[in-house]
């Protein structure tokens, strides 16, 4: 018997029958997604990539096309005889995003972003003690300077007190989980099954599986800078003592290195190890094939990342750590931007 290629990959539930305009949607979301993450290519190769009929892939790629969303490059290099066919690829400039980060304490910054990641035009602007409404102001009034430079459609990420001052939709998520979707979407080489931790002022990271940033029931999930690390610790902020955040948040580090004789080896040292023995349960649980640090590269590198890496080995089974890869981020300066861009597109454009 002769099979017939899929018109689209829908999951049902139950009885309930996949409507056409949702088949649809979910086809030109398969397209996008295959077009981001590989190159240019023609009709007929994106027909063979997503099992997609030929018919299917010429419809919506025209409609692509008269959006602005996908661009022609001229003809094909497939090497096949006769007339060659023409390539196609997603425009990274067919929409900007404006991703705010707003995790910083003395600064507000803002990007104009392309969909492939890059940064077209950055602004910051100085916090100034302002808290409240006047904070509230600074973020509006940041929003809407790049809403109105930028030259193309422009989708946003920002906090949803200020939706009503931008006419664009609005997409929130805090930086842990920003930047684990960065790590994800631009992230090479990809994979789906990684934990990306925010060392800055506090601590906290984004955790990624199967290829989706795992929330948890109440948003919870990868909130590992309250994990109790020494009982006669330090005061945390929270009001308990020896939380991870006083072991390893930025703030703690350099009050430390900061003390007459102190040893840049043996205090970066003990909070990697301490890092490394929370995150170990994580990695182990779950699986995971990455570890990304993300924050100052002269706290996270070098002996910070190497004490995390040999305490996480030391801890669990070499079945769960041989192919672990651990790693500094990648643009961490922007890596929080970066995952607003790469969360737009994913609820906006279907691209994850």
């Amino acid at each position: 018997m002769g099979s017939r290629k899929a018109d689209a990959i829908v999951a049902s539930r139950g009885t309930e029958k996949a409507l056409p305009e949702h088949t649809r949607q979910v086809n030109r979301s398969l397209i996008l997604r295959t077009l981001f993450h590989g190159a240019a290519m023609s009709r007929a190769d994106l027909a063979r990539v997503t099992g997609l009929t030929r018919v299917s892939v010429s419809r919506i790629v025209d409609d692509l096309i008269a959006e602005g969303l996908v661009l022609e490059h001229g003809p094909s290099s497939g090497g096949r005889v006769g007339k060659p066919s023409t390539s196609i690829a997603l425009n990274p400039h067919a929409y900007h995003v404006v991703s705010l980060d707003l995790s910083a304490y003395a600064e507000l910054t803002g990007a104009i972003m392309s969909l492939d990641g890059e940064v077209v035009h950055s602004m910051s602007v100085p916090m100034d003690g302002a808290t409240g409404p006047a904070l509230l102001e600074k973020v509006c009034a940041l929003a809407s300077a790049l809403v109105k430079r930028s030259t193309v459609r422009v989708d946003l990420d920002v906090g949803s007190a200020i939706a009503a001052v931008v006419p664009v939709p609005v997409h929130i998520a805090n930086d842990a989980n920003a930047a684990a979707l960065a790590a994800r979407t631009y992230g090479r080489p990809a994979v789906d099954d990684l934990v990306l931790v925010r060392i800055g002022q506090g601590i906290g990271s984004g955790v990624v599986v199967g290829g989706t940033l795992v929330t948890g029931h109440r948003f919870t999930a990868g909130e590992i800078g309250h994990v109790l690390i020494d009982e006669d610790g330090a005061r945390c902020r929270c009001g308990r003592r020896g939380c991870l955040e006083v072991v390893a948040a930025v703030p703690y580090i350099r009050q430390l290195l900061a003390e007459p004789g102190a040893s840049a080896t043996v205090v970066l040292g003990a909070a990697g190890r301490a890092l490394g023995r929370v995150l170990t349960p994580v990695v182990t649980a779950l699986g995971l094939e990455q570890v990304v640090l993300s924050g100052p590269e002269d706290i996270v590198g070098g002996v910070f990342l190497e004490e995390a890496r040999a305490t996480i080995e030391e801890q669990t089974l070499a079945i769960v750590t041989d192919a672990l890869d651990i790693r500094v981020a990648v643009r961490g300066d922007d890596i929080v931007l970066l995952g607003g861009t790469a969360l737009v597109i994913a609820e906006e454009l279907g691209i994850r």
